[in-house]
């Protein structure tokens, strides 16, 4: 396994200068710099040249580093007179990244295929977006780009033991939502090809063992290791986590400045800041204990319905495969009452009657989270629950989650971005998905034709495809968060041209 050194570890003081002195507008912008020489000598001239009355810091890093906006990428020139959709497909090569070749002292973790990124300030892989990108290069015939990315992951699994939050060094302490099974069964599909998914049948068994690691030590019921969660029944579920409990380097400032405002341990504040990033959702009432207040973030405390969910998947693409290529009976046994202990699981801690819909469960409260969201469509959009639970919670979101624009995240606005009155390409797929797998073509529809068209009224208001929406209010650009509103942007660009391709087939 290979060893990274963190920005934090190389720059040492440089590091912890640069990051609290204000001089770049965000935290992120000094990790992502390339080293011009040797990292040690760097820091050695920095230690010299801060006796200096003539320093400037500003100047040192410029002359020693180089910013990411210096980094050339490719300009993309499109045809007049062509729709958004086709504009889309020609943008994959925008946001295509060549193969990388390794750079001594830089934080970006080479791989060895092209892949997409992002867009925006993201200008490296990013895992569980990946997914709903390949969406959008399926539907634009590009499966050598997902072929490409496929392998990319693969070979993360290979060389760090499992998939970073993204292709950068201080990612490697947390994953993302687990997507890597259903890429390979995505490529599998496109292919129409099984082999492809025992092609990548290791990759797909040290993930999963990544995320269950430690369910053998755990003896007791109510005890939790890293990931996994022994509940009181002897059930094994998870929960995210991070290795690490310190400032997060590409957002250190802002968790300096927040630590300090609080009474917790800085400890467990870092912590479950970083658990909350690797689900995805940074940041969400979800995971806060007082709606309003991120100091109060409890990421670490939850069981959260999606993660379950999509581990449920990992499961059954690892029992599949082994049906298919003749695995030991006992062994295929064993995995698929894992399986069902999981989603049984789900459904004893995680269903409420009620109201008919999933939450998340409190570890240390033993009780369900009051926080409804779009998690709960997860369950459906996996076919793991009943139809007449996948009514009921149709039947909720409906009413409450179905807006002008699209699905909203949460029913609160605390001024996070994974909250009202923002939606996101990611579970507008989900939510669609899940609406078409229990028979709600007609509701599927809508929401495939009011995301697709606040998409297109914001680009032509704007010229760009935005990283997320206000979907409340039609007028406004979306808000929250850590950093300005981003454009690009892959997964919104996957998610748009896969439901468009649905309309085009499903048309009336």
């Amino acid at each position: 396994m290979k060893f990274y050194e963190q920005p934090e570890d190389l720059y040492l003081a440089l590091f912890e200068v640069v990051q609290m002195s204000g001089v770049f507008p965000d935290s992120k912008t000094f990790v992502d710099c390339i080293p011009k020489r040797d990292a040690h000598d760097i820091l050695s001239d920095f230690y010299r040249a801060l006796k200096s009355k003539d320093f400037d810091l500003r100047t040192f890093i410029e002359e020693n580093f180089i910013l990411p906006e210096e980094i050339e990428h490719k300009e993309m020139q499109f045809p007049e007179g062509i729709n958004l959709e086709q504009r889309l497909k020609l943008q994959w090569d925008y946001l295509t990244r060549d193969a990388d070749e390794e750079v001594e002292g830089s934080s970006l973790i080479p791989l060895p295929q092209p892949y997409i990124v992002p867009g925006g300030r993201f200008q490296e892989i990013y895992y569980w977006d990946s997914y709903f990108t390949m969406l959008g290069l399926k539907a634009s015939g590009r499966v050598d780009l997902i072929e490409d990315m496929v392998e990319n992951f693969a070979h993360l699994i290979r060389t760090v033991g499992h998939i970073p939050n993204g292709n950068r060094t201080y990612f490697l302490s947390r994953s993302q939502p687990p997507f890597f099974s259903k890429m390979v069964e995505l490529l599998a599909e496109v292919k129409g090809d099984k082999e492809v998914i025992k092609d990548y049948l290791t990759e797909i068994w040290v993930e999963y063992l990544y995320w269950i690691e430690g369910e053998t030590e755990i003896p007791l019921p109510g005890k939790y290791y890293k990931r996994v969660v022994r509940m009181d029944d002897d059930t094994a579920l998870n929960r995210y986590w991070d290795d690490e409990n310190t400032p997060r380097a590409e957002s250190y400032v802002e968790d300096i400045e927040l630590s300090d405002q609080s009474r917790r341990y800085p400890e467990k504040l870092y912590r479950n800041l970083r658990a909350a990033c690797e689900s995805g959702w940074d940041f969400s009432s979800r995971w806060l204990y007082d709606p309003m207040d991120l100091k109060s973030v409890q990421t670490i405390a939850l069981v959260p319905v999606d993660l379950n969910v999509l581990i449920a998947e990992t499961e059954r693409i690892i029992i599949d495969s082994m049906e298919l290529y003749g695995e030991d009976e006992q062994v295929i046994t064993r995995m698929k009452n894992f399986r069902k202990n999981r989603i049984e699981g789900i459904e004893r801690y995680c269903w409420e009657e009620e109201r008919g819909i999933f939450l998340d469960f409190h570890i240390k409260f033993k009780e369900k989270v009051d926080r409804p969201s779009l998690a709960m469509l997860y369950p459906l959009w996996a076919k793991i629950v009943e139809p007449v639970q996948a009514d009921r919670v149709l039947d909720y979101v409906e009413k409450h989650f179905l807006k002008a624009g699209g699905l909203v995240t949460t029913e609160i606005n605390s001024g996070q971005q994974w909250d009202a009155p923002n939606g996101w390409a990611p579970l507008q797929w989900i939510g669609f998905q899940a609406m078409l797998n229990y028979g709600r073509e007609d509701m599927a529809r809508i929401l495939a034709e009011r995301w697709t068209k606040l998409n297109e009224s914001v680009f032509e208001r704007t010229g760009k495809m935005m990283e997320k929406y206000n979907v409340e209010d039609l007028t406004l650009e979306a808000g929250g968060g850590e950093y300005p509103v981003q454009d690009g942007f892959g997964w919104t660009n996957g998610v748009y041209l896969a439901m468009k391709a649905w309309l085009k087939e499903n048309a009336k």
